[in-house]
């Protein structure tokens, strides 16, 4: 499906970046502008290789985002769109619902908040009581949960194979194997250079997801944030106990805490994964445990942003890293709404790597951030739910580059 060799040549788009949302991108703008000339660009031998193909696989609903965000605008109609694209394409999907657990009163009460928001943002949401918890899941435990029948799973890695397919069928190009080493901007174009060649697009798309940092100051773009990775490490259940749950099930999330928590989910090929935790990653694209790239270490670890946040967090971090390395702690985080799980049900599994955008002050950026030059449009955060939003997030970007 993708081609590599020498990447030569003048486009009128290029997009830089081969997961989900590039794939998304250049689909839409074969779609938007037919017959134009388009290139997509990856690094790697084949797309999707990182966040795109290292994640839960949810089709997310939006209950989590603040309603006026762009998280959320975007997640809604992602998960339509995905779902959609998914039947049209023959690409196996469930919507098999989601659980949110509350294991105790103060849960409970969050339970409650996130159930307002829920309704803000106009997503179908029914709170259930512990004895209805108990009917629906007998193996979940908790005081009472709240159920988003929507959410669903797919394998993104799929979708992203059937969306590329099609940007080579309505004429745009794939180039994987393809590392670009610099990027200049002139009044007229952008070059794109690496070992293999040059290449030259009048626009300019960006998604480069663990890499946005550095691909922006390689454009000349002054950035005041940084990507830390964020290690996720996923275990899975054995085969006999794949069917221990009929939905995901989630813990009720702590607004004080940027992630949310330690899941079971049901994965489409009949799995059942539990995870995941997060943990500071040494290595952007390192998966293996232990795994150390010493620019990626000395780039995360100089950086004052990082050392705000591990002061706010110490306690979390300190929890999350010795979760990592005992597997006992990890499971508690599991047996809180599920205390029949032993560690003999934690079998292990590929873990992911989450691209987070952090300011120099601290700050996590937890919304979509995007910065644009007059030949380019660079997506420096795309957290979750980017996988389910792709679509809607690359119209968006077209959106901007036709408004000029």
């Amino acid at each position: 499906m993708s081609s590599t060799g020498t990447a030569r040549g003048a486009y009128e788009f290029c997009v830089l970046g081969g997961g989900i949302v590039g794939v998304a991108t250049a689909h839409r703008l074969l779609r938007r502008f037919p017959g134009a000339s388009v290139v997509l660009v990856e690094k790697e031998a084949t797309l999707g290789a990182h966040q795109t193909g290292h994640n839960s696989g949810v089709i997310h609903s939006g209950i989590y985002y603040p309603p006026d965000s762009l998280k959320a605008r975007l997640c809604r109609a992602g998960a339509q769109w995905t779902k959609e694209f998914a039947a049209a394409n023959d690409i196996p999907f469930q919507v098999c619902g989601k659980l949110l657990v509350a294991t105790d009163s103060a849960e409970h009460a969050r339970m409650l908040a996130l159930y307002e928001r829920s309704i803000a943002n106009g997503v179908e949401v029914e709170a259930i009581d512990a004895t209805e918890l108990i009917r629906r899941e007998p193996r979940i435990t908790g005081v009472g949960a709240l159920f988003v029948p929507a959410t669903g799973i797919i394998d993104y890695a799929r979708v992203t194979a059937a969306l590329a397919a099609q940007v080579e069928a309505m004429g745009g190009r794939v180039l994987c194997d393809t590392t670009i080493e610099s990027i200049t901007e002139t009044t007229s174009a952008v070059t794109l250079s690496g070992p293999n060649g040059s290449i030259t697009a009048g626009t300019l798309v960006v998604c480069a997801g663990l890499q946005a940092d550095r691909m922006a100051r390689m454009a000349g773009i002054r950035t005041d944030f940084r990507i830390v990775p964020f290690r996720g490490e996923y275990y899975r259940l054995p085969a006999e106990r794949a069917e221990l749950v009929r939905t995901l099930i989630y813990p009720v999330p702590d607004p004080a805490l940027p992630f949310l928590g330690v899941h079971l989910s049901p994965t489409i090929d009949g799995e059942l994964t539990v995870g995941p935790n997060a943990v500071l990653g040494l290595s952007r694209e390192g998966y293996r445990k232990g795994s150390v790239n010493r620019r990626d270490a000395l780039d995360v670890l100089s950086f004052p942003g990082l050392h705000r946040v591990a002061r706010d967090h110490l306690r979390t971090g300190a929890r999350e890293l010795r979760n990592s390395v005992f597997k006992r702690g990890y499971l508690a985080e599991c047996r809180r709404y599920c205390p029949e799980l032993t560690t003999a049900d934690l079998l292990p599994h590929r873990a992911g790597i989450r691209a987070q955008a952090v300011l120099r002050d601290g700050t996590l950026v937890h919304d979509f951030l995007i910065e644009r030059t007059p030949r380019s449009i660079h997506v420096l955060n795309a957290p979750s739910p980017a996988a389910t939003s792709a679509m809607p997030i690359a119209e968006y970007l077209v959106d901007q580059l036709e408004s000029g």
